[in-house]
Parts: structure tokens; sequence; C-alpha cells
């Protein structure tokens, strides 16, 4: 029944983007205003449809329907609800069915919002976005498609992974792809501005919301699952430069220099390369992050549905949006000669750009090297946090130098009217650094550097904080976003200086001792619960220069369905430091495997991040009440 109702509601969204596409051809053909008006509700049944389609396998894992191969496949009777539900999108089927249902929603509120657009550009911008959705719906039905049966009909199904059994996996993947997707609406509109040379500043302002949307949902999603990957991996960090974490974060990269282009090209007409090249390499890389993860190319902790199969077609799917999309590109594109004043804000928001087209090619370079010496020379290799720490540290000094000065700066030609308030916030950066210095301990040039860079960033944007009682005008939304990047790169630093790890072997009633901690496993306790059984560890902390004693549980779980060994982390957080705990077995042996680690300053990282993303909302919001 449901499967039948699925397979149904796929093959009619594909009839009606068909529609769509032949409806909008029509329009641009005609200009009739019957031909829209059609268009608007063919769009509304096709955001419906494919909503029912989705909840149709939402209905599907919650009922435990084990004749769908998917539902067999990831999840359980015994599953608690959120994550039957969560299973929907925790697998290859279900979240591409969720990648077409944010194509289609973003395609009918642009179509929607925009109205105060041309309309050839509008129609343009669904032409191409139903192209895509098209061949996502293809992919879906004759290579994943969720609603597949098997028979004869199982009685029950093999689990959901336990990794993903978590509510920050319930929700990281939805709030990746509304950045990851989103994405694809200003990269159809890219494409239409080309075509129909639609004016450079009113194509900012098109898109500007849009991109706001996406990147807002992207920090979001990057930051949910770095929280993630530290209580559920046993990493005890908050970025290891894994290969899927690096998919996520490229897109972002792009995303970020487009907003700042977008601000230039609203503003003074110019970087409109930059927005449309940008545009069209955000949503290429999304896919490519996608057609990476769901290959089976990259290695990967994080990489729980892959087929190679499916990768082919993905990798053609690329080629041809690449190909083609740059094709229009290099044949619509008009080259205008816009000077730019060297001793302007254009130029600081130009710079700053370039700063993420290198963060985004060391990364990319980093992610992708491996794959290509495995491919010419059978060697297995990985590149790790010394390559991107070795890389990105040094010039990230800079960056943060030009991310301060560059919003006290003048459109067109600058004053230089605060350099007197910039000098006083160097040296008060110095100061706090030199403090910090002398009250902890000694670390490495590159570090003060780069302590004292995000300090200066910090003051710089926070005192800008009183302009916005005196001129409610001021960009909050900037202040908040680049303060919070100064203070998430500062505790970054601290983070990297202060942190203290020890791994080591012990047994029942044990102690061992390391710089000023003593660590002793108290006890050890077999617990069963519903779908796994645990070890739990009871460890206690002590702090012999500061005499504070804590406790900790890591277990060692035993899941069920399926039979899968897990190590789950004890962690005491506050403000200032969280202690981290992870044991593991030893085979054939009475030890067990410690790794402790100090992490300083965690809380205030995530922090930073959320922070970060609140600025990105804010402007939206901003930007929604002026409009």
């Amino acid at each position: 029944m449901l499967s039948n109702l699925g397979n149904f509601l796929l093959f009619l969204n594909v009839f009606l983007s068909l529609t769509i596409i032949y409806k909008s051809i029509e329009c641009l053909k005609k200009f009739e205003n019957l031909a829209l008006k059609k268009i608007y509700k063919i769009s509304l049944i096709q955001i419906t449809s494919i909503l029912m389609c989705f909840f149709t396998l939402v209905a599907a894992f919650i009922t435990s329907d084990f004749s769908l191969i998917t539902v067999y496949e990831n999840s359980h009777s015994l599953k608690p609800l959120i994550y039957k539900i969560s299973g929907t999108w925790g697998n290859h089927e279900g979240s591409l069915l969720l990648w077409v249902i944010i194509l289609t929603i973003f395609s009918f509120l642009f179509l929607i919002f925009n109205k105060n657009h041309p309309i050839r550009y509008r129609i343009y911008t669904l032409l191409f976005q139903n192209l895509l959705i098209l061949g996502f719906l293809f992919f879906i039905l004759f290579n994943s498609n969720p609603f597949s049966i098997i028979l004869p009909i199982p009685k029950e199904g093999l689990g959901l992974n336990p990794i993903l059994q978590d509510p920050a996996l319930a929700i990281h993947p939805p709030l990746l792809y509304i950045g990851f997707v989103g994405s694809s609406i200003y990269f159809s509109a890219a494409i239409a501005s080309l075509i129909t040379d639609y004016s450079k500043n009113f194509f900012a302002v098109s898109i500007k919301n849009w991109v706001l949307i996406s990147w807002s949902f992207q920090t979001l999603g990057i930051l949910v699952g770095s929280i993630w990957a530290y209580y559920e991996l046993g990493w005890g960090g908050f970025w290891f430069w894994d290969p899927v974490e690096n998919a996520s974060l490229l897109p972002w990269f792009a995303m970020t220099a487009l907003l700042h282009s977008l601000m230039v090209l609203e503003k003074r007409n110019l970087l409109y390369f930059w927005v449309i090249i940008l545009c069209l390499l955000t949503f290429v890389l999304s896919v490519t992050g996608t057609f990476l993860v769901r290959s089976g190319i990259l290695n990967s902790v994080h990489t729980f549905a892959n087929d190679p199969s499916r990768g082919i077609y993905i990798l053609s799917f690329l080629s041809l949006m690449i190909f083609g999309s740059f094709f229009i590109f290099f044949k619509k594109y008009e080259k205008k000669n816009n000077y730019i004043n060297p001793n302007s804000k254009e130029t600081f928001i130009l710079v700053n750009n370039w700063f993420m087209v290198f963060y985004l090619i060391t990364v990319l370079l980093g992610t992708l090297y491996p794959i290509f010496t495995d491919a010419l020379t059978d060697k297995k290799i990985s590149v790790g946090p010394p390559f991107y720490n070795a890389v990105i540290f040094p010039i990230i000094v800079v960056f943060l130098v030009f991310m301060a000065i560059g919003p006290q700066t003048s459109w067109i030609k600058n004053k230089f009217e605060n350099i007197k308030t910039l000098i006083l916030i160097l040296l008060a950066s110095i100061f706090i650094n030199f403090v910090i210095f002398f009250y902890f301990k000694s670390y490495s040039v590159l570090s003060n550097l780069i302590i004292i860079s995000s300090i200066f960033l910090i003051i710089s944007s926070f005192t800008d904080m009183y302009k916005v009682l005196r001129k409610p005008q001021i960009d909050l939304s900037r202040i908040i976003s680049h303060g919070s990047f100064g203070l998430l790169i500062f505790f970054i630093g601290l983070n990297h200086n202060f942190s203290i790890e020890k791994d080591f072997n012990i047994k029942l009633g044990e102690t061992r001792k390391f710089e000023n901690y003593q660590i002793k496993l108290q006890k050890l306790e077999l617990k069963g619960f519903t779908n796994y059984d645990a070890v739990i560890g009871e460890l206690q902390i002590n702090n012999l220069e500061k005499k504070e004693a804590r406790t900790l549980k890591p277990e060692i779980r035993i899941y069920k369905n399926p039979q899968t060994l897990t190590y789950e982390a004890a962690i005491k957080t506050n403000i200032i430091k969280d202690y981290y705990l992870t044991m593991s077995n030893i085979d054939r042996s009475d030890y067990y495997n410690i790794k402790f680690q100090k992490k300083p300053f965690m809380l205030l990282i995530w922090i930073s991040v959320l922070m970060i993303s609140v600025g990105g909302f804010l402007r939206l919001f901003r930007n929604a009440k002026n409009n």
C-alpha cells in the first residue's frame, strides 16, 4: 500500500516537473499571464505531492513497514519513535528524497517571494530549478528508490546504526541539507541572470536573502554535526578534518565569500563576476560533497550510506551541471573594466574573498589528494590536522586583521578616520595576549600572533556596539557575526595551546599519575538496557594542584540490533574546561584502554559558532523588515 502510494507520488512529481518545464518554455515564448498562473498552480500541487511522498515514507518507518527495503535495512520495531522518524533521512534513499523536497520548497518560495522581479528572470530560474529536481527524481526512481519492496516480507528490521540513534543526528541532516540544497536556487538564479542580462544590483537584491538562509542553516548544521562527533565518536575535539566534515565546510567558504560579494554588487554594482562564479561554485561543491560521500570514495566514520553505482550517476549529473553552467557563463558573461579604488571597502572585501578561496582550495586539495594518490600509486594515505594547521594558521593572522579593518573603511575611497582607534585596539590586543602569556605558560610565536589578531577583531567589532544605540541603521548582524568569529578563533587558539591528552592502559583498582592529575579505575558495572548492554566504568579524576575530584563514567555498549560495539565518552563540562574520558576493552585482558583529555573552552567554541549563525538570521530578519 505505502509502496504503491510512494511510487505513484514520485512519478507524479516527475510529470509535474516536466509540466512546469514545458509551461515555463511556453511562458517565455508567449509571455501569457495565463501560463504564469498555471505555473503557480502546478508548483503548489508539486510541493504538496512531494511532501505527501515524504510523509508516506515517514509513515512506513513509524509503522515498521518492513516490506520496504529502506525500512528493513534502517529500522527496527523496538526503536524509539524519534529514531524511527529520523531514520527516514538517516539513509541514502531517504536523504535524497529530502534533497528533492528542499529543492522544490526553494523553487516555490522563490516564485512567490520574488514577484517584484522580472517575469523572464523568475521563469528561467524556475526552469533550471526544475531541471535539477527532475535530475534528482530520476536518480531516486531508477537508482535509489525508497519505496522498493522486498519479498518475502521480513518479520523484523536490521536496525539503524547505533551511533546515528542520537538527538543531534535527528536534526543535523535537515539543517545541513537546507544549506546544501538551498544553494540550488541562487545557482539557478545566476544562470537566469546571465541569460536575461538582469540588472546586476537588482540581481543581488533578489538572491541575498536566499544566500543568508542557506549560509545560516549550513553554519548551524556544521555546528550540530561537530558537537555530535565530539561526544559520540570519541575524538575529543571540535574538528578533525575528516573528509565528510570537509565536504560540508567547502560550500560554507564559497557562501561566505558570496555574501560579501553581494554587498559590493548591491552597493556599487561591482564584483558581478565574483557573484556569478560563487553562485555556481557553491552548489557544485554541495553536489560534489554528495558525490564523494555517496560514491564510497571517501573513507570516513561519517559515511553511513554509500554505493559506487550511485556515485557514477551523481558524477555524471555533476559533470553535466558543471560544464553546462560554466558554458552558459562564458558564453553570456560580458567583461567590463570596473575600477576599484585600492583604498576602499570594496578592496578589503575582495581581499577577504581571496582568503576564502585560498581556504577552500586548501581543504579541497587536502580532501582529494588521498583519492588521486590511491588511484595513481595504489597507496592509501590520509591528510590530517598537521597539514591543515601548517597551511591555514599562518594565513589566518593576516585574514583576521583584514576582517577587523574592512568594516571600518568607507565605500569608494577611505579616509582612514579611525586609524588612531585601530592602533589603540591593537595595543590593547597585545597587552591582553601578554597577560594570557604571563599567567598561563609560554606558547609559540604563531599562537601569539593568532591570539593577538583574534582579540583585535573582537575588540574592533564590539567597539561598534555603542554606535548602534546612536544609529539604528548600523549593521548589528555584522558586528555579532564578525565578533563571534574572532571569539571562535580566540578560543580555538587557547584550546590548542592548553589542552592535555593522556592515553594509558589500566585495570580495576589501579591508579595512574601524570602531570597534576591522578586517575583511578574504581568500579566496573554490567547493565542491560532495552536495545543494548553496557559495561560502565567509574573513574575518579583528581587534580592534585587544585585539589579537585571528578567522577566520570564512560561506557562500552554492545547493541543488539544491529550487533555493534560502541564506546561512549564521559564528559564533565563547564564554561572553562571539559574533562573528557573514553574507555575501550583490550581483547583477552583485564586491562582497559583509557583516553583522558582536558579540553579548555569547548562550550565557548560551540557558543561562538552559534552566534555566527545568529548574526546571519538577524541580517535576514532585517532585510525582510526593510522589504
